[in-house]
């Protein structure tokens, strides 16, 4: 390829590595040399090579680097009651008053209901935004419920057995019981499922309606201690998770036009 000829233009492998904070230019380089970078796939090893950021994938260690410095990718802990939209006709809250304080114009990655609380993913990167709430790539996410009711080891079997719904056969990656008492029980549940409301819908079949839910994880992003409302940046490392991840959905199956990406989530 042109970019990685010493003599052709674009900016050091080195120093776009440094500038993107994966280490200092010095280590860079060693990593370079030691074969654990790749541009486009291919294992680079000689440091007069040149890249173009703004084209050019990069990877170390099998991690995306995310090379442009204009993209924002931030994690809200949603509360309940709010809507995922930027703006909503029937006045609703909604996702603006968490993205008014960031220079960047933010959007949701996938929706949460307006009921359901927790991790929703807020970027103005919408290729990867694109990719990552598309129904066909059924990105994983674990959501805790507090449902009606003693869930018995039975139930959780069928939740991973799975059942048909209105709308076709469901089943959960993974559920497991994580308390019973006054009542109630929390379940965790483990989805690639994209569909409206899945979670209600399926504890509502198996007889445990829902109190509350929350989601805890996103594919490889996880809720952590962030407080109900609250925003952060994601760091290095969660940023080289996510495009990785959407850098391997659409390698193994391009998005075609006939889905739709604009559902619901859960709830």
């Amino acid at each position: 390829m042109s970019e990685m000829d010493p003599a052709a233009d674009g900016v050091r492998l080195q120093k776009v590595l440094a500038n993107a904070g994966v280490a200092s230019r010095r280590v860079s380089e060693q990593l370079i040399v030691d074969g654990r970078v790749r541009v486009n796939g291919k294992v680079v090893t000689e440091l007069g090579n040149r890249i173009h950021p703004e084209t050019d994938l990069v990877d170390v260690d099998g991690q995306a680097v995310q090379l442009d410095a204009t993209k924002r990718y931030v994690l809200l802990n949603k509360p309940t009651g709010v809507v995922s939209s930027m703006k909503d006709d029937r006045g609703r809250r909604d996702l603006t008053e968490f993205t008014r304080d960031w220079p960047e114009r933010l959007y949701n990655v996938g929706r949460l209901d307006a009921d359901t609380s927790g991790l929703l993913v807020l970027t103005n990167d919408g290729e990867m935004a694109n990719v990552l709430a598309h129904p066909r790539y059924g990105v994983t996410k674990v959501y805790i419920a507090k449902v009606e009711g003693t869930v018995t080891p039975q139930t959780i079997g069928l939740l991973t057995k799975g059942f048909d719904l209105e709308d076709g056969p469901i089943r959960a990656d993974k559920a497991r019981l994580l308390d019973s008492s006054r009542g109630s029980s929390l379940v965790e549940l483990t989805l690639h499922s994209g569909r409206n409301r899945i979670v209600r819908r399926m504890m509502a079949e198996v007889g445990h309606p829902v109190v509350e839910l929350v989601r805890r994880q996103f594919g490889p992003l996880h809720l952590g201690t962030l407080p109900a409302g609250r925003t952060r940046e994601l760091d290095k490392v969660e940023r080289g998770a996510l495009l990785t991840l959407a850098r391997q959905t659409t390698q193994e199956s391009p998005v075609s036009g006939g889905e739709t990406s604009d559902g619901e989530e859960t709830g």
